[in-house]
């Protein structure tokens, strides 16, 4: 005799995710049932058509709907479907089918087969304020990364036109730094008294220097450039800000937990709004700090075959938290007698900086977990007396 298949749910539905389309496959029958009825039916992405699949859903008393993470074609759907289905999100790599067998239908039927039988891990899907506070996070991430492209772009054209200004002064896009390049996009004379009014502190001792810098073969072409990038870089500026401003509405509603993250050091204003962003104010999607070290992507990787351990590589992991770690790591590394800074020193005499790195962030996302917990802020002495 075979053994009784661990069927979950009577009835539960699988979509295949689609940009216009969205291919539903629900089974129900008994629990005991290892042939269960098959109900499919495509529906449009539209409103109309998601309140429809809603009303289909209830009407065969569907007990949970799961569906891939396919880019961003399954938010529309959760947001309708959210309130009225226990609902899980699947990661693609989790749920692959049998390569050659693959149809819309048979992925949807492949998902609801596994939904069945409780086969399908669910991705952590933070609340409503907390995804939209991820969206604010992650696009000021692009949009710094924008303008220093812009600002990569401006360093390029004063090269190619000979201004050796970077020379000189290390940040040209600070107050003395802009002010020059604005009166090379203005086509002034560059004199020493001309540019002895724009330079502050140190810099005005270097003003001859400064001066014979800006001596080059700047024309027409390159002030049109420089004029351009300098126009997008505002542009830049100015969004970011806006962004800014709305990210600092949304860490009002969440004070106790901005607090937490700011006892720790290292985690400054951004770090802390990334890090509530990709974890949520109180961590109970993860059973434990490993686990969430582990989505992270800070915890060395399992290749182990035949008693033989092949690599510990990390696994991508979540690459917005993940970053912001590792750069709040080198932060922390740098508070002379610090837990972190021990720690670093221990490992990366063994294997290098890159590892000890990574050590450090896995510490300090194990941390803020316990701090998330307990609503405890960070302690070094009370830490360190602790392991």
């Amino acid at each position: 005799m075979t053994e009784p298949v661990n069927v979950i749910y009577t009835s539960c539905a699988g979509l295949d995710v689609h940009q216009a389309t969205v291919v539903a496959c629900l089974l129900h029958g008994k629990l005991t049932s290892t042939r269960p009825k098959k109900e499919f039916k495509t529906f449009e992405t539209t409103q109309k058509g998601l309140s429809q699949l809603a009303e289909w859903l209830t009407r065969f008393d569907c007990q949970a709907v799961a569906m891939e993470s396919t880019g961003v074609y399954w938010q529309p759907i959760w947001h309708v479907l959210e309130d009225r289905f226990p609902l899980i999100l699947a990661n693609p790599q989790r749920i692959k089918g049998i390569a050659g067998h693959k149809t819309d239908k048979v992925d949807a039927r492949w998902i609801a087969g596994l939904l069945r039988v409780d086969l399908i891990p669910a991705s952590f899907i933070p609340s409503e304020s907390i995804r939209e506070l991820r969206d604010l996070t992650r696009t000021r991430k692009h949009l710094v990364e924008d303008r220093n492209r812009k600002k990569n772009r401006v360093q390029k054209i004063l090269q190619t036109a000979g201004i050796k200004l970077t020379t000189y002064i290390a940040d040209i896009f600070g107050k003395s730094g802009r002010a020059l390049l604005d009166m090379l996009v203005n086509g002034e004379v560059l004199t020493s008294t001309a540019v002895e009014k724009v330079v502050f502190t140190s810099l005005k001792r270097k003003v001859p220097l400064i001066v014979e810098a800006l001596n080059g073969f700047f024309n027409e072409h390159h002030r049109f450039m420089l004029d351009q990038q300098l126009k997008l870089m505002d542009v830049d500026e100015d969004t970011i800000a806006q962004y800014e401003r709305r990210i600092d509405t949304y860490l009002d509603m969440y004070t106790a937990e901005v607090e937490l993250l700011r006892s720790f050091p290292g985690i400054q204003k951004n770090a802390t709004a990334i890090v509530l962003a990709e974890v949520g104010p109180d961590v109970v999607a993860f059973k434990d700090a490993g686990h969430l070290a582990s989505w992270a992507g800070l915890c060395p990787g399992n290749n182990e075959s035949a008693g033989k351990r092949k690599s510990r590589r990390i696994n991508h992991g979540n690459a917005y938290l993940k970053r912001i770690l590792c750069q709040a790591a080198w932060a922390t590394i740098r508070i002379k007698n610090s837990r972190f800074e021990k720690l670093y020193r221990r490992v990366k005499a063994r294997q290098g900086p890159k590892k000890a790195i990574v050590a450090v962030a896995h510490k300090l996302i194990c941390l803020i977990y316990q701090a998330l917990t307990t609503r405890q802020a960070y302690n070094e002495a009370a830490t360190c007396s602790s392991t």
